[in-house]
């Protein structure tokens, strides 16, 4: 018996195709790994920022009570002891707020490095197939410059509310204005660069790169 016909053809897919989804599926991952770690971070981040404004503005209130309750006497004296108690422990969560500025900084470069290692898989892809790209997706249905277009916007969001951190951290141990105190803790909890959309977005990578079902 004659075998059947087919009109089926199958390609061998390149090993270079293979290598560039394997990167692109491994940078997925880690920019959802990425963006986990800088969640913990922020929170720890908030804890002890809210522990220096806590402190500041309750020095702030024992220094007027104790101003007034040695009114017409050597009330600095007085305050001698608390004061040193309170710039040891100021001192303290500042150098644990600035570790944790120095965290967020390495992994800030760590997720620029994950857009420029998927710029160099774009080039790779364009000088193989040329400007308009391969003509089947890696995945699903993404051409593979999408990945580097998402990478760009979350490196770019993320650059700047890491500028915004420096900023506070800075700023936050000499405010004395509680209000301002008040709006530098907002400032870091909300992390007004970081859209929400950035979540979407990485939740797109991970369900276009097989991470997630569909």
């Amino acid at each position: 018996m004659e075998a059947p016909c087919t009109n089926s053809i199958f390609i061998t897919p390149r090993k270079t195709d293979l290598n560039s989804a394997r990167k692109i599926k491994d940078n997925a991952a880690d920019w959802h790994n990425f963006m986990l770690k800088w969640e913990v971070f922020n929170n720890t981040g908030f804890s002890i920022a809210n522990r220096i404004v806590n402190m500041k503005l309750s020095n702030q209130r024992e220094s007027e009570i104790m101003r007034e309750a040695f009114e017409g006497e050597d009330a600095n004296s007085n305050l001698g002891m608390s004061n040193f108690q309170y710039n040891k422990e100021l001192q303290e969560c500042c150098t644990e707020l600035l570790d944790i500025l120095d965290k967020m900084i390495k992994l800030e470069l760590k997720m620029e490095k994950l857009c420029t290692t998927t710029k160099g898989i774009v080039d790779l892809d364009t000088y193989q197939y040329g400007e308009s790209g391969r003509k089947m997706p890696l995945f699903h249905t993404w051409p593979i410059k999408y990945f580097y277009e998402i990478s760009v916007q979350l490196t770019e969001m993320y650059k700047k509310e890491l500028q915004l951190k420096r900023i506070i951290v800075q700023e936050i141990a000499h405010t004395s204005s509680p209000d301002l105190m008040m709006v530098e803790l907002s400032a870091w909890l909300y992390q007004p660069y970081i859209e929400e959309k950035a979540r979407l977005l990485t939740e797109s990578m991970l369900l276009e790169t097989g991470h997630r079902s569909l």
